[in-house]
């Protein structure tokens, strides 16, 4: 199980207020993101705001329909990656995009996501599939990252 047990370094949230949650890296072929996090929930609900700001995913004004998600995978990284990809596919076979997201996580294998889904009107760069190129998620000073690297 992937535990953090110095909560106390989760300080940067508070302390630098200047980190985003996530920030585009160069990739010589494809699109790769950075995610910051204060936990495994707090990650993955970094990695899909920034997978769609990436997408330039634009919803609707529309009222949300409320959805949940169920999820298991073999380790945290392949849960990582099915998440997105269960997003990336609502994406494209639903048309909707998506805000407030309430994760769980349970041990590394398991999850389950409660998200408000609207409408999608446009996405101005859309995204094949999630990889596991360079995929891992390492603990750092006040938390986890990850680098995520998606075929276009």
């Amino acid at each position: 199980m992937f535990v953090i047990k110095d909560y106390e370094a989760f300080s940067y949230y508070t302390q630098d207020m200047e980190r985003q949650p996530f920030e585009e890296v160069e990739h010589t072929a494809d699109w790769a993101l950075r995610v910051w996090g204060i936990d495994l929930p707090d990650l993955f609900k970094n990695a899909a705001v920034g997978m769609m700001q990436l997408m330039d995913a634009q919803p609707a004004q529309h009222e949300p329909l409320v959805r949940t998600i169920k999820i298991e995978a073999i380790d945290i990284e392949s849960l990582l990656v099915a998440w997105l990809e269960e997003l990336l596919f609502g994406m494209e076979i639903r048309s909707v995009t998506y805000q407030d997201t309430r994760i769980h996580i349970d041990g590394d294998t398991a999850l389950q996501a409660t998200i408000e889904e609207l409408p999608l009107v446009s996405i101005a760069k859309p995204i094949k599939a999630v990889t596991f190129n360079e995929l891992a998620i390492r603990p750092i000073q006040g938390g986890l990252e990850v680098t995520i690297v998606f075929d276009v």
